[in-house]
C-alpha cells in the first residue's frame, strides 16, 4: 500500500521520476516493514541450494565489507543491519546469528570473491539484485555513500554476476545523478510513453517475477 502512496506523492511534486523513485522505496519499505516469522526480503526468490542459515551469514558477510568499506565503521550502517534482522528474526533470534557470525568470522577471513562466487552458482538472479539493492540501502544510512563503498558494491555486483545496466539501475536509485530515473527504468531520455510503461512493467517482472 505505501509503495501507491509513495508513488502517487512522488508524482504530484517531481512527476515521472518522482513517481518512480517514490514507488521503489515505498516497494522496500512495505518488504522490510511487513517482515515477520523469519520472511526476509529475499524469502521469495530462495532455493534450496543455500540453506537459511548459511544465506544469513553470507548476508552478513558482504554486510560487513560494505560497512568497513570507507576505513570506518557508522554506527548508523551498523544499526541499520541489525534493525532487518531484528524485524525480520525477533530480538533473540537476531542476536543468536550475530553471534554466531563473530564466531565464524574469528575462524576464516571473510572473501567477497568467495561469497559472491558461490551466491551466483546457487541463487536465483532476483535475489542478487536484491542483495544490492540491500547493500546499497547499508551504504547510505549514515547519509551518504562514499566512492569506496560504491566501488566495493560494484566490485561484490561483479562476483554476482549483476548485469553492468542493472548495477547502474540499482545506484541510480540511491545516488543523485542526472536524469536517474531514466536509468533506473533503463531506457533512453527520449523514450515514449509507451517505451516508459513497457521499461516499468519490464522493472516490475526482473524484482517480482
Amino acid at each position: 500500500m505505501l509503495k501507491w502512496l509513495a508513488a502517487f506523492i512522488g508524482y504530484m511534486l517531481f512527476r515521472l521520476p518522482g513517481a518512480i523513485i517514490g514507488f521503489l522505496l515505498g516497494s522496500l519499505i512495505d518488504q522490510l516493514g511487513g517482515s515477520s516469522g523469519g520472511r526476509t526480503i529475499f524469502t521469495d526468490f530462495s532455493r534450496p541450494d543455500v540453506s537459511p542459515a548459511d544465506f544469513e551469514l553470507h548476508l552478513l558477510s558482504l554486510c560487513s565489507i560494505v560497512i568497513k568499506a570507507d576505513g570506518q565503521v557508522s554506527q548508523r550502517e551498523l544499526d541499520y543491519v541489525r534493525q532487518y534482522f531484528v524485524q525480520t528474526y525477533g530480538k533473540d533470534k537476531a542476536n543468536a546469528i550475530f553471534r554466531t557470525f563473530n564466531e565464524v568470522i574469528k575462524k576464516r577471513e571473510v572473501s567477497a570473491q568467495r561469497i559472491g562466487a558461490l551466491l551466483a552458482q546457487r541463487t536465483r538472479y532476483e535475489v542478487r539484485l536484491q542483495l544490492i539493492h540491500f547493500l546499497f540501502g547499508i551504504a547510505r544510512a549514515d547519509g551518504a555513500i562514499s566512492g569506496s563503498e560504491e566501488r566495493k558494491i560494484r566490485e561484490i555486483a561483479g562476483y554476482l554476476r549483476i548485469h553492468f545496466s542493472d548495477f547502474e539501475s540499482i545506484k541510480a536509485m540511491f545516488i543523485k545523478e542526472a536524469d536517474r530515473a531514466y536509468k533506473i527504468l533503463e531506457i533512453q531520455k527520449t523514450a515514449t510513453n509507451d517505451e516508459v510503461k513497457k521499461a516499468y512493467r519490464k522493472m516490475a517482472k526482473k524484482y517480482h517475477p
